[in-house]
């Protein structure tokens, strides 16, 4: 039973991370509200594929013109998603009947399944909120803490037998995963306010070190009113430079925090320098991107790589944080 839980954890990371990037894609093709409605789309759980069959789909649906490819798009990301949910919960069903085993985690898998109905709650506000950019984040935010509660699961099971048992990772590590997660946020907030590209220059915002027009009050409203259609977003310019500059600070403090971090693990060898510098792979592999994306302006490839990057980074210090508390008293 407990191998068959191992295999659920593993597939289950491996989705979540195609659901990551598939997110990402259908965000980037503008195909959020490629299905109007939820669960279905157009009122069916499959496209309708005949002339007639779309038309009447579409008088279902006056208010938002039928795209079959957006919403194809969108529909085989809820596909993959539903899959993902049924795996976690397989395997937290196989956690609670095998509790009695001592190498059986069970509370962990419990949350993950929580957090994935959450996720999925979130997918559907996604929709019928209009894409609202605190949703869109929280949804974003909601697949990436997926993915790494899985990938925590598995590093427990691969380190089982690994001298320490500390709980507790050393607090730079865990600084450093917090800083990281607020970065990602901001990726969030800047993707889902069409923020990408409002300083299309580099390094400096339109032609300026600061921005002199950025309108920080109206670009960090968290809440607006419901009913409005969030879709190509609806803030005006200053506001969205100001979002992408801040993105851009927070870039460079997470940089060169996450480069000091990997650079001090690297240093002590062992299980802890391989962690640090998978850390430091992953995180030179996504500067390079975010710089792409900006002077390549927003190419589809480069922007939905950023967020499959992002995912990967997120996961090496989930893996050095994980290493870090398993390892630290023996190589600190």
């Amino acid at each position: 039973m407990y191998t068959w839980y191992v295999r659920c954890c593993y597939a289950a990371c491996l989705i979540a991370l195609c659901v990551v990037m598939l997110g990402a894609w259908v965000r980037l093709t503008d195909a959020g509200l490629g299905c109007p409605d939820w669960p279905g789309c157009y009122g069916e759980l499959v496209l309708p594929g005949d002339a007639a069959a779309r038309a009447e789909a579409q008088a279902a649906f006056p208010q938002r013109e039928l795209d079959a490819g957006k919403a194809w798009r969108e529909m085989i990301h809820r596909y993959l998603a539903t899959t993902l949910g049924m795996l976690i919960m397989g395997a937290a069903g196989l956690a609670w009947r095998n509790r009695r085993d001592p190498q059986q985690p069970v509370v962990l898998p419990v949350i993950l399944l929580g957090t994935v109905i959450f996720q999925g709650l979130l997918g559907m506000w996604t929709v019928t909120l209009l894409l609202k950019p605190l949703i869109v984040m929280a949804h974003l935010l909601g697949g990436l803490t997926t993915a790494a509660l899985l990938f925590w699961l598995i590093l427990d099971h691969r380190r089982r037998n690994a001298g320490g048992s500390s709980p507790r990772a050393a607090p730079i590590a865990v600084a450093g995963l917090a800083i990281l997660v607020c970065q990602i946020a901001l990726g969030g907030w800047t993707s889902s306010n069409y923020a990408a590209l409002a300083c299309p220059d580099l390094p400096t915002c339109g032609g300026q070190w600061w921005p002199a027009d950025a309108d920080f009050a109206e670009g960090f409203v968290m809440w607006r009113g419901l009913g409005v259609d969030y879709e190509f977003g609806v803030l005006d310019a200053p506001a969205r430079v100001a979002i992408h500059f801040t993105h851009r600070l927070g870039a460079i403090v997470t940089a060169l925090f996450l480069g000091f971090l990997a650079v001090s693990f690297l240093r002590r060898g062992g299980p802890l320098g391989l962690a640090g510098a998978l850390v430091a792979a992953a995180l030179t592999a996504q500067v390079l991107l975010g710089l792409s994306v900006v002077w390549f302006g927003l190419p589809l490839t480069l922007a939905t790589a950023h967020n499959g990057v992002a995912a990967l980074l997120l996961l090496s210090m989930v893996n050095l944080n994980h290493a870090a508390a398993r390892y630290r008293h023996v190589h600190a």
